[in-house]
């Protein structure tokens, strides 16, 4: 995996295989439980403030499992305190889509659907994943994933089906993140490595699962399907958009600032 430059390199190419396939899906839900965060006392309502606080902080729980074991796995004296807060930009291996800026609350919203539509459905095939611990955070995981997917979704038609300026917003979320969900949908080598092992997900089948509800539920909430998007990729190789330095900064300011401070 020499795209990398994380100083925190396995010994042996198996062991670097799972190492980064367990460092993507952690990174994906730290940094979109960063993001969901930034809504502390910021949401449209309390109820809202509280709600996205709760999946943040689920999704906090299932990153941290799974730093750990990444963690074991790397063959390194390392922790998920080394892995979050003394890696930089390019050593970050998460999807595009989450590390996108919080914009408005119908941007939020839409990240969230995009995600969470994938989300449960990859964690429901990782439940009979052939690596045991993977399959156990995929169990625990997929319960809280099937809530956050019927709280976006929700969200969606309620804002696409709500009144003409709740519409204009969805649909211009819809439109710009569109590109960033060809990467959570795409097989890549490591992908299709994990999936020949019997330890990874079958993204192909996730992809048709995938389009076919959202495009439904889209249509159902009076949003149209974007056409003819360039898709947005590159963040699972450490190449990432111009927010994602901004994020780290904040979220790794305290650690860096105070060696041997502990989450």
């Amino acid at each position: 995996m020499s795209q990398h430059t994380t100083t925190f390199t396995p010994a042996t190419a198996a062991d670097a295989d799972l190492y980064y396939y367990v460092l993507r899906q952690a990174d994906t839900a730290m940094v979109l439980c960063q993001r969901l965060c930034e809504w502390v006392a910021k949401g449209p309502e309390l109820e809202e403030d509280i709600a996205l606080t709760n999946i943040g902080l689920d999704l906090i729980g299932q990153a941290r499992s799974l730093y750990q074991y990444a963690a074991e796995c790397s063959g390194q004296p390392i922790t998920d305190d080394d892995l979050v807060f003394q890696r930089n930009e390019r050593q970050w291996v998460n999807c595009l889509l989450v590390e996108q800026p919080n914009g408005n609350f119908a941007d939020t919203i839409v990240r969230q659907y995009f995600f969470d539509a994938w989300h449960k459905a990859f964690l429901t095939q990782l439940t009979t994943s052939k690596d045991e611990t993977l399959a156990a955070v995929a169990a625990k995981s997929v319960k809280e994933s099937a809530y956050h997917l019927r709280h976006s979704s929700s969200w969606v038609e309620r804002l696409g089906a709500g009144t003409e300026l709740s519409n204009e917003r969805a649909q211009k979320a819809v439109d710009d993140l569109w590109a960033f969900t060809y990467e959570l949908l795409t097989p890549d080598e490591l992908d299709e490595r994990m999936q020949v092992r019997g330890v990874g997900a079958d993204l192909v089948a996730i992809r048709a699962d995938w389009e076919r509800s959202v495009h439904q539920h889209l249509t159902r909430s009076e949003l149209a399907v974007p056409s003819e998007v360039f898709p947005a990729t590159g963040g699972r190789n450490g190449v990432h958009s111009q927010h994602m330095g901004y994020l780290l900064a904040e979220m790794q300011i305290l650690a860096r600032s105070m060696p041997g401070c502990e989450w």
